[in-house]
C-alpha cells in the first residue's frame, strides 16, 4: 500500500502561511489545524500553518515524508447522532525544527502574510527558563524562543501577531505575555521592544475542548485498507470540540471560525467557561481515574458502563459539581449530559491510563477548589472527591498502578512512603504538591487516611457501593 502524498490525494492550491504553530502533536493536528482545514473548505481563510517544533525530538521528519499530510478520523456522538468520518488534513505548510535549523525558524519573522500564532506545548510549555538567553540557538523554553522570533519581527519594524495558546492552564495567554516581557527585562531589549509588545501584539486567554486519542493502533490496518493508502499520523477525535477565546470581537473577522459552523466563542471574560470545563468535564476525569484504575476498570467507557461507577459518576455531578458552581444550574445539568454521551463514547477507548499522566497537579487545578468550597459550604468533606484523593495518594505508592509525573513528584511520594504511618500526613502538607498545606483542612487528614485504609482492605470497588448507598464512611 502506498504511502499518503500529494501523488495520491489532490490538494487545494498552495496557500500562504498565516499561522505559526508551536506543536505538532496529536491535539493541535486534530484540533487547530482541523479547524483550518474547515475555514479553508469555505474559502473563508484561504490561509495554511507553519508548525514549529517545540523540542528536538519530533514528528516533523514524519510529516514530511507525507507531505505534510494526514488523516483526522471523527468518530463518536453527537447530540445522539453516530458520527463517522476520514478527513485528509492539507493545510500545514511546513514544519521547522528551531534546533536544526535556527535560520529558518527566524526567517518566520520576515513573512508579512502571517496573522497569528498559536500553541499548544504541554502545560509545563508556559515557564520561565533563566537560563534561556537571546543569543542561544534555540532557547529551551517555549516563551523563550517566542521572544525571540517577536525581537526579530519587531527589529524588521513590521507589525505584531495575534497569539492564542491552547496549553491547559487558567489565564494561558496573561502567563505567557508576563514571560515574554520578563526575558525582554532580562535580556535588555529596550523599553520600545516592550512598548511594541503591549501595542502591536494581542495575547489571548483561551480555553481548548475536544478528546484527542491521537493514532488509532488497534484499527490503523483496517483504516488503512479503508482510505486506500498508508498514514503513520492519522488522528482518532471526537466529533465534539469547543474553542473559546478571549479576545477582540475583530477577532471573529479575521479568524472566521465561527462563520465556518464551528463551536467557537469569542468572548470579553471566558472565567465562567473554563470553570465549567475544568471541574464538570476534567473533574470527574481526575476523581474516576485513581478509584477505577483500583478497581481494574480500564476506559472511560467501561466506567460509564459499570453500574457501580456509573452511579458514582452520575452523583459526583449532581451532588458535588454542580452545586458547587455559579453558572445556572440547569444550563450545568445540560452541559454534564452532554459529557456523559461523550464520555461513553464507544469509538474514542480513552485508556484511564493516559489520562492519569500528572495526576497531581490535575487534582490541584480540577479539583482541589471545589473540595475547599463544598468543605467550607458545608462544613463537611465530599465523600467521592474525598476519596479520589486517598486513591490517589495510595495510587502514587506504585504498587498497583505506576505513577506518571514529574520526578520532584514522584520523590516526595516516595520518601513519604517509607514510613506508611506519617505517609498522608506528609504528602497533605506539602505545598509545592497542592499550593497549601492541606493538613490544616479539617478532617481531610483522618479522612484521607480512613479512605486508604478502606481501599487496602476492602478494596475500591466495595468502598465506591459503601459511597453510592450514602453510608457515612467516616474516620
Amino acid at each position: 500500500m502506498k504511502r499518503l502524498s500529494k501523488k495520491l490525494i489532490e490538494t487545494t492550491k498552495e496557500q500562504p502561511i498565516k499561522i505559526i504553530q508551536f506543536g505538532e502533536g496529536n491535539f493541535m493536528r486534530g484540533f487547530v489545524d482541523w479547524q483550518v482545514q474547515e475555514m479553508n473548505k469555505q474559502q473563508l481563510f484561504k490561509g495554511n500553518v507553519a508548525v514549529v517544533q517545540p523540542i528536538d525530538q519530533g514528528l516533523g521528519d514524519m510529516l514530511k515524508e507525507q507531505d505534510y499530510l494526514y488523516t483526522v478520523i471523527l468518530e463518536g456522538l453527537l447530540n445522539k447522532e453516530i458520527i463517522n468520518t476520514s478527513e485528509v488534513i492539507s493545510v500545514i505548510d511546513t514544519v521547522i525544527n528551531p534546533y536544526r535549523d535556527w535560520n529558518n525558524y527566524l526567517a518566520l519573522a520576515e513573512n508579512d502574510t502571517i496573522e497569528f500564532i498559536v500553541s499548544n506545548t504541554t502545560e509545563a510549555g508556559i515557564q520561565y527558563n533563566p537560563q534561556d538567553q537571546l543569543s542561544d540557538m534555540p532557547q529551551q523554553s517555549y516563551p523563550g524562543k517566542l521572544t525571540a522570533l517577536l525581537y526579530k519581527r519587531f527589529e524588521l519594524g513590521k507589525k505584531g501577531f495575534t497569539i492564542i495558546p491552547c496549553e491547559l492552564i487558567d489565564r494561558n495567554g496573561e502567563k505567557l505575555k508576563e514571560i515574554v516581557l520578563t526575558y525582554a527585562q532580562d535580556w535588555k531589549l529596550g523599553n520600545d521592544f516592550k512598548q511594541w509588545i503591549e501595542n502591536e501584539n494581542t495575547f489571548c486567554c483561551s480555553l481548548v475542548d475536544r478528546i484527542v486519542p491521537g493514532y488509532p493502533r488497534d484499527s490503523a490496518a483496517e483504516l488503512n485498507e479503508k482510505h486506500g493508502y498508508e498514514d503513520q499520523l492519522m488522528v482518532k477525535a471526537e466529533p465534539f470540540m469547543l474553542w473559546v477565546i478571549e479576545g477582540p470581537q475583530a477577532l471573529k473577522e479575521t479568524l472566521p471560525l465561527e462563520k465556518a459552523g464551528l463551536n467557537v466563542i469569542v468572548t470579553d471574560d471566558m472565567t465562567p467557561y473554563r470553570q465549567r470545563k475544568v471541574h464538570l468535564l476534567n473533574g470527574p476525569h481526575t476523581t474516576m481515574v485513581p478509584l477505577a484504575l483500583l478497581a481494574d476498570v480500564e476506559t472511560v467507557e467501561d466506567v460509564m458502563k459499570d453500574q457501580d461507577f456509573r452511579y458514582f459518576v452520575d452523583h459526583l455531578f449532581a451532588d458535588e459539581l454542580i452545586p458547587m458552581l455559579s453558572l445556572p444550574e440547569n444550563e450545568l445539568a445540560d452541559y454534564a449530559e452532554q459529557i456523559k454521551e461523550r464520555f461513553l463514547n464507544p469509538f474514542v477507548h480513552h485508556m484511564l491510563t493516559s489520562i492519569a499522566l500528572n495526576s497531581v497537579s490535575k487534582y490541584k487545578a480540577r479539583l482541589l477548589p471545589v473540595l475547599l468550597d463544598y468543605q467550607q459550604r458545608r462544613s463537611e468533606l465530599p465523600p467521592y472527591m474525598t476519596a479520589a484523593l486517598a486513591a490517589l495518594i495510595l495510587s502514587y505508592r506504585g504498587e498497583k498502578i505506576k505513577p506518571q509525573d514529574d520526578e520532584a513528584v514522584l520523590a516526595i511520594f516516595a520518601d513519604a512512603w517509607q514510613t506508611p504511618e506519617t505517609a498522608v500526613e506528609v504528602i497533605l502538607s506539602k505545598e509545592s504538591l497542592w499550593g497549601q498545606d492541606l493538613t490544616t483542612i479539617k478532617e481531610l487528614p483522618n479522612q484521607v487516611q480512613h479512605y486508604i485504609e478502606q481501599l487496602e482492605t476492602i478494596g475500591s470497588r466495595k468502598l465506591i457501593q459503601k459511597l453510592n448507598k450514602g453510608e457515612k464512611v467516616y474516620a
